[in-house]
């Protein structure tokens, strides 16, 4: 046991890109790894299931990420996973660190590289599993090759775009003795650099010609605020100032890209074919940092109308005019909205600027009325329950500048429309797939405790999404996090529901349900308990800030399950 191996030099390269944690649910085929980290100074985050640990680290580096450069090593998530099974195990979170843009190097253990011919069990092609959800997938084939793809990963995670990377780990591989040593990163991680300013003026120029521009902010511009050297959400205020533009957030946006309480900030754009086209319908749209900006179903009409100008500014090339031609602007998104916003100021006068807000205040006030009939349920008569809007202002009054990860699904819009964000202060699931948002909130109370003032922290989850992974509340009781685990809990898969009638037409109560109702209910508060947390069950609106303020008040982590009517 005393030869260093390639298993030694992967926990070794760990500790010197700044490592503190590896989430996992080990195997077989990891046992190399689980060995090497004995004697390490890392810490394992067990996971009871691979998508758990996958989310729980990409929850912690999403949050890293917004502090990047106040960190001495990488704000990296890296998890471990377990062959074949696991690791498909692992895809749903992988998916959704993917589109959350969270910073991952997720490794999995496979079979020694001259068995793989017997077809053993577990056994798939890890590469292929994984392609699709990451930057870079590929296995580590020898023990010499282990240093140089280890510091490759770490460098494609974290240069903007950020987002996942896979190496497999045969078991061979990792046993295999060597004497080579970590490489350095070579540097600092470099942002997109600057755009093109033949493109930066052909965009100033569009807008300026407009009758109405709009701009619409997606997540890519509040993932650059470590990166960039200017502040792109600052960028974004002066851009809209600059032009007198109304701004949204992009459809699933789950970052502060814009101050909502600025004057000229509408709304966010849900995924509702209508409403969205009626939000997009103007001569000149400007889309910066959007990724998500499309509808659930297919759409019969443009969201964006064939004659309007599209300019769009990203860091990421797939995503300039992918679903309209566009005037693109390629580059770090603090740099290309903070140099387009001073060519935008030296074409457009204040006369000008005062009648476009003049527009900026008309839709403003139409908006409001759409949003705040999505964000408020009418309580049927003689019912106790709060609404979702209810919990939301519990919730802020308890703790305003709290962080918050966000799967509430149906009740999200309660949650944008009710509180006003700091940047940095919500993410949430952004893929759209259930399951992410309880274990990125233990990633997220875990990166949040490594803080000199914590903040408050909320996992606002709805039950169908708690119910998939409620395991996730044994990582958090074995930290000790500081997780307050709010659950707005109507015991259905609503968000089914309403589709349905979006889809089919008519009203929800037209229809009746197959396999969207938890009857029998779960008792989630007990389920909590049986992990080790404290849970907590508001039947009366009355007792949800009460309540919210003893759960946030505990010790450890703990579960909020309030019923809420839809």
């Amino acid at each position: 046991m005393s030869e260093y191996t390639g298993a030694d030099l992967f926990v070794d390269a760990l500790s010197e890109y700044g490592i503190d944690y590896v989430f996992g649910n080990p195997g077989t085929t990891e046992l190399p790894v689980m060995n090497a980290l004995v004697d390490s100074e890392l810490e394992y985050v067990l996971g009871l299931h691979e998508d758990v640990a996958v989310g729980a680290a990409a929850g912690y580096a999403s949050v890293r990420r917004q502090r990047a450069d106040e960190l001495d090593g990488l704000p990296v998530g890296v998890v471990n996973l377990h062959v074949a099974p696991g690791t498909a195990h692992g895809l749903g979170n992988l998916y959704g660190a993917a589109m959350a843009g969270a910073p991952l190097v997720v490794t999995a253990g496979n079979h020694e590289r001259d068995f793989r011919a017997e077809e053993p069990i577990l056994s798939g092609d890890l590469v292929e599993l994984t392609d699709q959800f990451t930057k870079w997938s590929d296995e580590v084939l020898s023990v010499e090759a282990l240093p140089r793809m280890l510091r490759r990963a770490f460098r494609v995670a974290c240069t903007p775009p950020t987002g996942p990377v896979f190496l497999g780990l045969p078991m061979d591989v990792m046993r295999e003795e060597t004497d080579a040593e970590p490489e350095p990163l070579g540097g600092a991680v470099q942002n997109p650099g600057r755009g093109d300013p033949s493109a930066i003026e052909a965009a100033a120029d569009a807008i300026a010609e407009a009758d109405n521009p709009v701009l619409v902010v997606g997540d890519h511009v509040g993932r650059h605020r470590a990166w960039s050297g200017v502040e792109p959400v600052d960028a974004a205020v002066d851009l809209a100032e600059a032009g007198g533009m109304r701004v949204h957030g992009e459809i699933l946006g789950y970052e502060v890209n814009f101050p909502t309480d600025h004057e000229q900030w509408v709304s966010n754009v849900p995924p509702s074919e209508d409403v969205a086209s009626t939000l997009f319908h103007t001569d000149t749209l400007v889309f910066a940092g959007c990724s998500t900006n499309t509808t659930l179903w297919g759409h019969e009409n443009p969201l964006v109308p064939e004659d309007a100008t599209v300019v769009d500014l990203t860091d990421e090339p797939w995503e300039g005019g992918k679903n309209q031609p566009a005037t693109v602007v390629t580059g770090d998104l603090g740099h290309v909205v903070d140099e387009l916003a001073d060519a935008v100021a030296d074409r457009i006068d204040d006369e000008t600027r005062e009648e476009r807000l003049v527009q900026v205040d008309a839709m403003k006030q139409l908006a409001a009325q759409q949003m705040d009939a999505m964000a408020e349920d009418e309580a049927p008569e003689g019912d106790a329950r709060g609404s979702k809007a209810d919990l939301v202002d519990a919730m802020h009054a308890v703790a305003p500048d709290a962080l918050v990860i966000d799967e509430g699904v149906t009740a999200r819009y309660a949650l944008l429309t009710r509180w006003d964000f700091a940047p940095g202060h919500l993410f949430g699931n952004k893929g759209g797939g259930l399951g992410y948002g309880l274990p990125a909130a233990v990633g997220a109370a875990l990166a949040e405790a490594e803080r000199e003032d914590p903040r408050t922290v909320f996992g606002f989850v709805g039950d169908g999404s708690y119910l998939y992974y409620p395991q996730s509340l044994n990582t958090a009781v074995r930290h000790d996090l500081d997780l307050t685990v709010v659950v707005p809990d109507n015991r259905n898969y609503r968000i089914l529901k309403d589709n349905t009638a979006a889809i089919f037409g008519g009203e929800v109560d037209d229809y009746e349900y197959v396999g969207m109702d938890f009857e029998p209910a779960v008792d989630l508060a007990a389920n909590a308990e049986s992990h080790g947390a404290t849970g907590f069950t508001v039947e009366h609106r009355e007792e949800l800030e009460a309540t919210i303020g003893a759960a946030v008040a505990a010790e450890g982590p703990t579960v909020v399950d309030a019923f809420v009517h839809d």
